[in-house]
């Protein structure tokens, strides 16, 4: 049975104190509040992932938001999987429309974090998602499904049962527009209908694609209520405690 999972997204926000103290609040909340088997994860920037994961406890997993696409040497500024292996992390973001968008990043760059970050045990969460104009355009499927065939079907099905799928309308990030509950519904289920060619029943049933697109507690529990929806990878409401928390609790 797939994990329902909702993973926070902290991007470039908070300074290290400002992170310790938000962790220990979602912590705090989350080791009080009766959860119906979520799994939690909070993303912090690299600086955060050591004293974050000293923090929080077992119910809640840290994910860093990148890593590199090569296992160690001269390429200044870049984290290693290894590395962050190291801090207790458990999953690592990849291939968010950010990263996309502002660095370059291509499916072939992908393939490469993919499996380093298989390699030293973490968990992808690997990002999907068509702009705008590719809606507008209706090539969205197409779009999504070249994300994951380029991206992720080079791996086995053993493999590919480690990876955690992020659907993100990127027309609705951080713009305040959702993607309505059956538009959410219907590319989750083309995902999951994509995954069962390549994979079969039993891998697209058990993997886990949540939704990116400007989830909020006022959404969530219509967002979560979808067959395909399997929880949210959220951005700005996992800088507070509260609204965090109101999206879990949203199952």
């Amino acid at each position: 049975m797939r994990r329902k999972i909702v993973a926070g997204n902290w991007k470039m926000n908070n300074t290290l104190e400002e992170g310790i103290e938000l962790a220990g609040q979602i912590n705090d909340l989350v080791e009080n509040t009766e959860i119906n088997d979520v799994d939690v994860v909070i993303g912090t920037p690299f600086i955060h992932l050591t004293e974050v994961n000293k923090v929080v406890g077992e119910k809640i997993g840290v994910a860093a938001q990148n890593c590199a696409d090569e296992k160690s040497g001269a390429y200044t500024g870049e984290i290693s999987a290894s590395m962050i292996k190291s801090t207790g992390s458990k999953y690592v973001i990849l291939g968010h429309s950010e990263r996309r968008t502002y660095y370059g990043e291509t499916n072939e760059i992908l393939v490469k974090k993919v499996n380093l970050t298989l390699e030293n045990g973490l968990a992808p969460i690997f990002c999907i998602g068509e702009v705008l104009e590719e809606r507008e355009a209706e090539k969205h499927f197409d779009v999504v499904k070249s994300q994951i065939a380029e991206g992720l079907f080079h791996l086995s099905a053993e493999e590919f049962g480690k990876v955690v799928l992020a659907y993100e309308p990127v027309w609705a990030i951080g713009t305040g527009v959702t993607a309505s509950s059956d538009q959410a519904q219907e590319m989750h289920a083309f995902i999951r209908k994509t995954l069962v060619e390549q994979y079969g029943e039993e891998v697209a049933n058990n993997t886990s694609i949540l939704y990116g697109g400007s989830c909020k507690p006022s959404n969530a529990k219509e967002l979560f209520e979808n067959a395909d929806v399997d929880g949210g990878l959220i951005g700005g409401a996992s800088l507070k405690a509260e609204d965090f928390m109101g999206i879990i609790t949203a199952f």
